[in-house]
C-alpha cells in the first residue's frame, strides 16, 4: 500500500490558499483519453491506485485519517475493486460504484444525505476546468447550487503545484512524438474527402453552426489521417482541432511544432490547407474567436469536451451535442478498414498459436515462466509480423486467480507470479498495425480443470454463441443485446462486472466509442450498424 500523506498535505495546502472545501481529482486528462501520459496521471499520484479508471474526493481539513472533516474518498467501478483495495492505504475511503448503497461520486456530492455533514452550505468544491467535461459540468453545477454549494473552475491544476512541492522536478514532461501521416490506401479515405463530410454534417445539423471543436485525440487523428505516440498503445498525438463549418475558414491544428517534420508539415499546409499553431495557443485562439462570434453563431461541441474549450468561447454560445460530428462517422468503417481487420487479425492469430503453442511445451517440459516474462515473449511473436507498430494494451497474462482481476498487469523483474499449469491462464492481449487493430481474450488450462471451471467457461462460450448468432433489427443497441451473453451464466445464479463488448479502432484506440455491448445505460443511445466493429 502507498503512503499518501506528504502528498495529501500539500494538496490541502493548495486548497486552503484557494478557500476549498473539497477538490475533485479525474482519472483523464484534458482530452477525455481513457489512458493517459504519464504527466497526466494525477489521480494515481494522489491515491497510489493505478487503474485507468476512478475518482477521487479530496476534503479540505487536518491529515487526521480519523478525522471526518479529512475525508479522501475513491471511486472507481468493479473492474478495479479488488486493485484499489490493494493499493490505497487507510488514509481513503474506497467507494466500490456498482454495489448497492453506493452512491456514485456526482451523488455523493449533490446528495445532502450523504455529503452534509462534511460540504455544508456554503462550501466550495474546485476542480480543474480542463478534466470536466462540459456535458458533466451543465449537470453538476445546478444540482450542487440547489444545495447551495458552489463549483470552482481553476485553471491551474492543484494536484500540479503540490506535485512540484513534495517532489520537484518529478513530474513527467508532455510527450512530443513524431507525427506521421497514414497513407490513403490503408485509412480507405482521404482526409480532403473527411473534412467535407464532416462540414455539411455539422450545417445539416445546425444551420447556425460556426464550426466545432475537437479535443478527442483519436478523432483529430481520425480526421487527419495522421498517427503519433504520445500515449501508450493508442497511435495518437497531443492536438486539438477547430473546424470551422465555412469552407472559406480554413481548419486550425494546435500542436508542438518540434514532433511535426516537414513532410508532415507540408502534407497538413499543403495538401488539406490546415493551418498550424502551438498546442498551448488553444485557449487564447478561442477567447478571440468567442468575441467575434454573433448572436446567432453557435459553436457544435462533443459532450466529451472539456469544460475550458466552452469557457473560452461563452458557455452560451455553445451547442453539446451527444457525440458530435466525428464520432458515428468513425465508428461505421469503410470496406478498406474493415478488410484491414481481417488480415490484421489473421496475421495475430498467428502470433497467438505459436505462443500457447510454445508456452504449453514449456510447461510440460518442467520449465517455470512468470506471468510478465511470458507475456515479453508473446510479444516477441508479434513483432514478427508485418506492419506491426506496438501492443494496443498492456498484456493481461494472468494465472489462476490473478485472472479473475479485471486489467490485471503482471509486475515486471520477476515480481508476477509463475504460471500454474495446474490452475487456469488467461491471455487478454493486443497489437496495433498499420491495418487495424486487435485486441484477443484466451482462457486456457494446461492441466486438467475442474468440474467448476469446464461449467462457467462452457456458459462463457453458450453465451459468445448467443450474440454471435444474434439476428436483430436495425434499431437494437447494445445495452438491449447484452442479456443474451448473460443468460446461461444467469442460470448459474453468475455473472461478470464489466461489459460484454467495446467498438475497437482502426489504427487507433483499442477503446472506441460509442457503441457497445454491456449494461451501462450509455450503450443504450446508439444503435449497433453494419461496418461497426465490436
Amino acid at each position: 500500500m502507498f503512503d499518501s500523506s506528504a502528498r495529501l498535505a500539500a494538496l490541502r495546502a493548495e486548497m486552503q490558499a484557494h478557500n476549498l472545501n473539497a477538490y475533485i481529482v479525474d482519472s483523464g486528462d484534458a482530452h477525455s483519453n481513457e489512458y493517459t501520459a504519464e504527466c497526466d496521471d494525477r489521480r494515481a499520484w494522489i491515491t497510489g491506485f493505478t487503474g485507468s479508471a476512478g475518482t477521487a474526493i479530496v476534503l479540505a481539513g487536518s491529515n487526521d485519517a480519523a478525522a471526518e472533516s479529512s475525508k479522501a474518498l475513491l471511486w472507481t467501478d468493479g473492474r478495479y475493486h479488488q486493485q484499489a483495495a490493494q493499493q490505497i492505504n487507510e488514509q481513503w475511503t474506497l467507494m466500490k460504484h456498482g454495489v448497492p448503497d453506493v452512491p456514485a461520486w456526482t451523488e455523493w456530492l449533490t446528495n445532502p444525505s450523504h455529503s452534509s455533514t462534511f460540504l455544508p452550505s456554503g462550501s466550495r468544491i474546485g476542480l480543474d476546468p480542463s478534466l470536466i467535461t462540459v456535458a458533466d459540468y451543465t449537470k453538476l453545477a445546478p444540482a450542487l447550487e440547489t444545495a447551495k454549494v458552489e463549483l470552482v473552475p481553476i485553471r491551474e491544476n492543484l494536484i500540479d503545484l503540490a506535485w512540484d512541492k513534495v517532489e520537484p522536478g518529478t513530474r513527467p514532461a508532455r510527450p512530443k512524438n513524431e507525427v506521421f501521416r497514414l497513407e490513403d490506401k490503408f485509412a480507405g479515405e482521404s482526409a480532403v474527402k473527411k473534412l467535407e463530410r464532416i462540414r455539411d454534417e455539422m450545417q445539416k445539423k445546425e444551420k447556425r453552426c460556426w464550426g466545432t471543436v475537437l479535443t478527442q485525440l483519436d478523432e483529430i487523428a481520425w480526421v487527419l489521417n495522421l498517427r503519433g505516440s504520445d500515449i501508450p498503445y493508442n497511435p495518437v498525438f497531443f492536438s486539438w482541432l477547430v473546424l470551422p463549418t465555412a469552407s472559406a475558414s480554413k481548419p486550425t491544428l494546435f500542436i508542438d511544432l518540434d514532433q511535426v517534420p516537414q513532410k508532415t508539415y507540408d502534407y497538413l499546409n499543403q495538401e488539406l490547407d490546415v493551418l498550424i499553431e502551438p498546442y498551448e495557443g488553444l485557449i487564447p485562439f478561442l477567447d478571440g474567436v468567442g468575441n467575434l462570434l454573433t448572436e446567432q453563431d453557435l459553436v457544435v461541441l462533443p459532450s466529451a469536451t472539456n469544460l475550458s474549450t466552452a469557457l473560452a468561447l461563452g458557455l452560451s454560445k455553445c451547442v453539446t451535442s451527444t457525440r458530435g460530428p466525428i464520432s458515428l462517422m468513425k465508428a461505421r468503417k469503410n470496406d478498406t478498414e474493415v478488410q484491414g481487420f481481417r488480415d490484421c487479425h489473421v496475421r495475430d492469430g498467428v502470433a497467438l498459436v505459436r505462443y500457447f503453442s510454445w508456452l504449453e511445451r514449456e510447461l510440460k517440459a518442467g520449465k517455470q515462466w512468470r506471468e510478465y516474462e511470458a507475456a515479453l515473449q508473446l510479444e516477441e511473436f508479434r513483432k514478427q509480423l508485418d506492419h506491426f507498430r506496438g501492443l494496443s494494451f498492456s498484456t493481461i497474462s494472468s494465472t489462476g486467480a490473478n485472472g479473475s482481476v479485471i486489467h490485471y498487469s503482471p509486475a515486471p523483474d520477476g515480481q508476477s507470479a509463475v504460471i500454474d499449469p495446474n490452475q487456469i491462464y488467461l491471455c487478454d492481449s493486443g497489437a496495433q498495425f498499420t491495418d487495424g487493430t486487435t485486441d484477443v481474450t484466451r482462457t486456457l488450462h494446461f492441466g486438467t480443470p475442474t468440474a467448476f471451471e469446464k461449467r462457467a467457461y462452457t456458459r462463457v462460450l453458450q453465451g459468445h454463441i448467443a450474440i454471435d448468432e444474434a439476428v436483430f433489427p436495425s434499431t437494437t443497441t447494445g445495452f438491449m443485446l447484452d442479456p443474451w451473453a448473460r443468460k446461461a451464466l444467469w442460470k448459474d445464479g453468475l455473472d461478470y462486472r464489466h461489459g460484454t463488448g467495446h467498438g475497437v479502432g482502426c489504427y487507433l484506440n483499442v477503446h472506441e466509442g460509442p457503441m457497445g455491448i454491456g449494461s451501462r445505460i450509455a450503450y443504450n443511445d446508439t444503435k449497433l450498424e453494419p461496418n461497426m466493429v465490436l
